[in-house]
């Protein structure tokens, strides 16, 4: 087939763009001929793979999401494309994931959180969210997919968003598809931790001895970093050993860092900012708290238990699902209270051990091989 999978930005680095690169690639190695259209690229992720680049004028971000889906839709229509596979903010296609889950609900259940209070007063990018609210209805609406004129399929990576899918939506059953995400079993492997995860304890300071709880994410405040230094200090007085490592990208971690002053444990907090060794990371952590406001599915949930990491998340995180209560990790309620995931952060410490190879069994029955086969035969059988 002649496939075109279509995303605004193709990188290396984010949720969609690592998924961009390794179905580009498998497809590639399957005979079928790969166009990534975007508006921005990096290098392919195999060298049979082509980029169609759309970059129609614009100045604002709303805009620029508005006009590339625009072009989508002129070039598309007349490329010859035997499937058209979505990603992102455009409504041209015969399949789209929802890798990024319903605008609506994370605009529900994190958006503010994201925000500061100036932010906040001004409705900072009020614009760009309705416009993609405006987006994903078109995208899911009947007579948007060219095989016959329906709906397009949908692929969801978690249950939850199949649910929101199908009640924001309207959408029957058989038109929504769970493949959950995948991960690199090798790359996240518990071996680190002997290697070069015992390599960053002791860059940092920190003995084999000592407890190391990790958190990584870009957008602190999406994630819930605020709830992890709340339980972390619940935690210190009990455990003198216990250390918490802070790892992704936000421009207000400074609030973040003061934060921690605040609450007495700067000195067992490491904020080591952007990394792009997140195996080391993980190699180094005895366990791993993400108390995420929403995540379709977080991919670094995957990515801790296959480095044998018993995980602490929300039921907001559509990678929970994965996880099975009291044997590989934790799964907290809704909006958990410090009191809540500090319990779970306590007996975690006292049972990593035990957590560590049921996190790890659970992960090889998701490494990314599996999840590209899944939706490689699921593209070919939509073959015209």
């Amino acid at each position: 087939m002649r496939i075109a999978l279509v995303h605004m930005r193709h990188a290396h680095s984010g949720g969609t763009e690592r998924y961009l690169n390794l179905v580009s690639a498998f497809l590639a190695n399957a005979g079928h001929e790969v166009v990534v259209v975007c508006r921005t690229h990096e290098e392919p992720a195999h060298a049979e793979v082509r980029f169609e680049v759309l970059r129609p004028s614009s100045i604002t971000g709303a805009g620029r999401m508005l006009n590339f889906a625009k072009a989508v839709e002129a070039h598309v229509a007349t490329a010859g494309y035997d499937l058209v596979f979505g990603l992102g903010k455009t409504w041209s296609h015969d399949v789209i994931r929802m890798g990024g889950g319903c605008h609506g609900t994370y605009m529900d259940l994190a958006h503010d959180a994201t925000l500061t209070p100036i932010e906040r007063l001004f409705r900072k990018g009020a614009r760009k969210h309705r416009l993609a609210l405006e987006i994903e209805q078109r995208a899911l609406a009947a007579s948007t997919a060219r095989r016959g004129g329906g709906r397009p399929l949908v692929i969801t990576n978690s249950e939850l968003v199949k649910r929101d899918v199908i009640e924001r939506h309207g959408l029957g059953e058989n038109g929504v598809r769970v493949i959950y995400n995948g991960t690199d079993t090798e790359r996240f492997h518990p071996r680190h931790r002997q290697e070069t995860g015992a390599a960053l304890r002791a860059a940092l300071g920190w003995s084999c001895e000592e407890q190391v709880l990790l958190f990584l994410g870009t957008g602190y405040g999406r994630k819930g970093l605020d709830l992890v230094l709340d339980a972390a200090a619940e935690c210190a007085p009990q455990n003198p050993g216990l250390r918490v490592m802070i790892v992704g990208y936000d421009s207000s971690s400074a609030v973040f860092e003061a934060r921690a002053r605040e609450l007495g444990i700067a000195e067992r907090c490491a904020f080591l900012g952007g990394r792009r060794d997140a195996e080391v990371c993980f190699g180094a952590a005895d366990i791993y708290a993400l108390p995420t406001r929403y995540d379709p599915f977080a991919n670094s949930t995957l990515e801790a238990l296959a480095s044998g990491l018993p995980t602490i998340t929300t039921a907001t995180n559509g990678g929970s699902e994965l996880i099975v209560e009291g044997q590989s990790g934790s799964i907290l309620s809704l909006r958990p209270s410090r009191e809540e995931l500090a319990d779970r952060i306590q007996y975690w410490l006292q049972h990593r051990d035990r957590g560590a190879v049921s996190a790890r069994k659970v992960a090889e029955q998701h490494d990314a091989r599996f999840m590209l086969q899944t939706t490689l035969e699921l593209l070919e059988s939509l073959a015209p």
